[in-house]
């Protein structure tokens, strides 16, 4: 049977990613974050004291970056840098600027495309990031982008670092949104924009379960299931 394939889109703390990985377990699918992949790579370029927007020096070091993941027993996708487990060191603050500034680098798209698009053709997949069902699953069974408003964004971040113990303000992480988001639509590679058959869902008033069931009965209805 071919692969049945599941495109989530949209801004910064829209609740995407912890949506994604609720229904990928709940319908047997594996769950591919690629937001994690483009952080791998900012966190690389950290760790070699190379900034953000240095293309030529963050270009050099992608023959050098070996990635892998593998899932938890809780389903949980689990990113190894060079073999390190980074999953928590890449939801830093300062590495969402590294994963905006790097992801907007044709060649670092390039770099990671084929990865994703593997993942598709072998298994049943919801990937989530900001172009998937516009550049690395155009032909995506379904395509849900999905967004919620600015001040609901930044409030849902701030209490996840928070329980992470990251020393944060919510001032920091609004101005902190606000440039990502302004980033990413604006950038030339690959701009975060909604695909034109993507379903349109705003989490804003929603809270977690009814996202999650909204979304469920999207999937449920276009694959049959």
């Amino acid at each position: 049977m071919e692969s049945r394939s599941v495109a989530l889109d949209g801004p910064s703390a829209a609740g995407k990613s912890t949506l994604a990985r609720r229904a990928a377990k709940h319908f047997g699918y594996i769950y591919v974050d690629t937001g994690a992949m483009y952080r791998c790579v900012g966190l690389y370029a950290l760790w070699n004291k190379v900034g953000s927007v240095d293309k030529e020096g963050v270009l050099s070091l992608l023959p050098e970056i070996r990635l892998d993941m593998s899932y938890d027993e809780e389903g949980v996708q689990r990113m190894f840098l060079s073999g390190q487990d980074v999953t928590d060191d890449i939801r830093a603050p300062e590495i969402s600027t590294y994963a905006s500034d790097v992801s907007a680098m044709p060649p670092v798209r390039a770099f990671l495309l084929s990865a994703q698009r593997e993942m598709a053709v072998k298994h049943n997949v919801i990937m989530d990031g900001r172009d998937i069902g516009t550049v690395v699953l155009p032909n995506a069974g379904l395509k849900v982008f999905i967004t919620a408003e600015p001040g609901a964004r930044a409030m849902r971040r701030y209490l996840e670092l928070l329980e992470r113990n990251v020393d944060v303000t919510l001032q920091q992480v609004e101005r902190e949104m606000i440039v990502r988001d302004k980033n990413d639509s604006e950038r030339a590679a690959a701009p975060l924009k909604a695909a034109e058959d993507a379903v349109m869902l705003d989490t804003t008033s929603l809270d977690l379960e009814q996202s999650f069931d909204t979304l469920c009965r999207l999937i449920a209805g276009r694959f049959g299931i």
